[in-house]
C-alpha cells in the first residue's frame, strides 16, 4: 500500500521505517529540512537501535522523507504522528494535530478515490472526531464518503521501539467506519497480534488509560519502595513474590526514581486534565504524578544525609537519558536531580553513553565527561539515574572517587559498596 506519515518525530520516523520494511511504500513528512535531509540520506536524527539500518536498506527504494503533502493526494492511507505536548496547564497541546489536518485536507483536494485518515499520535478522547475530521474534510472540501478517520495508537517503547513494532501486544484500531478499520486492517494483515476494532474515542482512551496504569504501577512500587526503606526491606525482594501474581504480572514494578520520557508524564497528566473538565476527580492520577514529582528529590536527600552539606561538593551523575537504549532526555528524572543539586551548590559533572549532548542543551553549565570512570574521578558522591546496562559493570572505577558514597536510582550496579533510594 502507499502510505504517508505525518510527522518525522520518534513516533512517525519509526512508524515509517518499519512499514517500509514490511513492504509498503512510504513517504515520511516533516518540516524540518535537516531532518528530511538527514533520513534521506540514510542516517538516523534520533537513536533507536535497528532503526538505522532499516534506513540503510529502505532509502532510495520505498521509503522517502520530503517537505512536501505531495504524496497525500496519492496516498492509500495517511498516519498523523505529530507531537501534542502539554500545556502549561498539564492538557495536550493540538496545534500541531491541526496544522497538519489542515495541511492533510488541502492536499486531498484534487485527489480522486476514498483516502483514509489515521491518527496515531496520542491525543485525548474525541479529537480525532472533532479536531481531525472537520478540519481534513473543511480544506479537502470533500465529505465522510470520500474521506474516512482511524485512531491507530501506537504503543512502543523507546530503545525496544522496532521490536515491539514488529511483535505488538496488539493492534488497536479505531475508525468512522468499517471500511476505513479494513483499510488500516490490510496494512497489518501479516501481524499475527490481536486486533481490537473500536470507535474512535475508545481507541483514543485505550492509549491513555495503557500509559496511565503502567505509570500508576511504577509509582505504586515507589510507594511501597519507600516504605520497605524505612523498615529495612528488599523491595525488588517483595516485587519478585508480588509480580509472580498472574493478576498482576511483574513488570512495571521496579521501584527507583520514578518515571520519565515523552509519554507517561504528559499523557497521565493530560488525562487528570481531561476528567477534571469532565465533573471527575482524578485522586489516583494525581497521586500517581504526586510520587513521581517526589522521588528524584528522596535521591537528594538520601546524599545530603551520607555526605552532609553539598556545598561546594563534586557529585557525580550517572546516567541523563530517561531510561537505557535512547538519547532521550524529555522527563528524565536527572533533571530535576541536577537542578536540585545546583540549588545546594553541588558541582555537578555527568555521563550517560548517549544522551549527554541532548541533556547539555538543558544545562549547558555543568561539566560531562566522557565516560563513567571520569564523572566519578574525584567524586564526593554519586547518583546512578538510568539502567544503562554497562553501569552494571563498573567496579574498579568506584575506588577513583574521593568519598564512596553511591546511590541507586536504578538497580543496575553488581559493585556491592552502593545504596538504593528503595532499598
Amino acid at each position: 500500500m502507499k502510505i504517508t506519515i505525518i510527522g518525522g518525530g520518534y513516533v512517525g520516523l519509526v512508524t515509517g521505517a518499519c512499514f517500509a520494511d514490511t513492504g509498503h511504500d512510504t513517504t515520511i513528512i516533516d518540516v524540518d529540512p535537516a531532518k528530511v535531509a538527514m533520513i534521506n540520506e540514510k542516517r538516523a536524527p534520533i537513536f533507536e537501535p535497528g532503526l538505522e539500518s532499516i534506513l540503510l536498506r529502505a532509502i532510495g527504494k520505498n521509503l522517502r522523507a520530503s517537505l512536501s503533502y505531495d504524496s497525500v493526494g496519492t496516498s492509500d492511507l495517511t498516519f498523523i504522528c505529530v507531537g501534542t505536548p502539554p500545556n502549561d496547564d498539564g492538557s495536550a497541546n493540538l496545534s500541531y494535530i491541526e496544522s497538519a489536518s489542515r495541511s492533510i485536507g488541502t492536499a486531498l483536494q484534487k485527489s480522486t478515490g476514498f483516502h483514509v485518515v489515521v491518527v496515531k499520535s496520542t491525543v485525548p478522547p474525541g479529537t480525532t472526531e472533532t479536531v481531525v475530521c472537520p478540519a481534513v474534510l473543511a480544506f479537502a472540501h470533500k465529505t465522510g464518503d470520500e474521506i474516512a478517520f482511524a485512531m491507530n495508537p501506537e504503543f512502543l517503547r523507546e530503545g525496544r521501539a522496532i521490536e515491539d513494532f514488529r511483535k505488538p501486544d496488539r493492534i488497536v484500531i479505531g475508525s468512522s467506519q468499517p471500511r476505513a478499520g479494513d483499510r488500516v486492517a490490510e496494512v497489518y494483515r501479516t501481524f499475527s497480534a490481536p486486533v481490537v476494532r473500536t470507535g474512535l474515542a475508545a481507541a483514543e482512551m485505550i492509549k491513555y488509560t495503557s500509559n496511565a496504569f503502567l505509570a500508576t504501577k511504577i509509582s505504586f512500587s515507589n510507594e511501597i519502595g519507600n516504605i520497605c526503606k524505612d523498615l529495612g526491606i528488599d523491595v525488588y525482594e517483595v516485587m519478585e513474590g508480588v509480580g509472580l501474581d498472574q493478576r498482576i504480572g511483574p513488570k512495571f514494578l521496579d521501584a527507583g526514581a520514578g518515571f520519565g520520557g515523552s509519554c507517561f508524564p504528559k499523557d497521565v497528566s493530560s488525562l487528570s486534565v481531561l476528567a477534571g473538565r469532565a465533573g471527575v476527580d482524578p485522586k489516583i492520577l494525581r497521586a500517581v504524578l504526586d510520587v513521581n514529582e517526589e522521588q528524584p528529590y528522596r535521591l537528594v536527600a538520601l546524599l545530603e544525609k551520607k555526605t552532609g552539606n553539598l556545598s561546594g561538593k563534586r557529585i557525580a551523575v550517572l546516567g541523563l537519558a530517561f531510561k537505557d537504549n535512547t538519547d532521550d532526555v524529555r522527563d528524565s528524572r536527572s533533571i530535576p536531580v541536577i537542578q536540585e543539586l545546583l540549588k545546594k551548590g553541588a558541582r555537578v559533572i555527568a555521563f550517560d553513553p548517549m544522551a549527554g549532548q541532548n541533556m547539555q542543551k538543558i544545562f549547558p553549565a555543568i561539566e560531562y565527561a566522557g565516560s563513567a570512570g571520569d564523572a566519578l574521578n574525584g567524586a564526593d558522591g554519586c547518583l546512578v539515574m538510568t539502567e544503562w546496562p554497562e553501569f552494571g559493570r563498573i567496579d574498579k572505577e568506584f575506588e577513583l572517587m574521593a568519598h564512596r558514597i553511591v546511590i541507586e536510582g536504578r538497580r543496575i550496579l553488581s559493585w556491592n559498596g552502593a545504596e538504593g533510594i528503595c532499598w
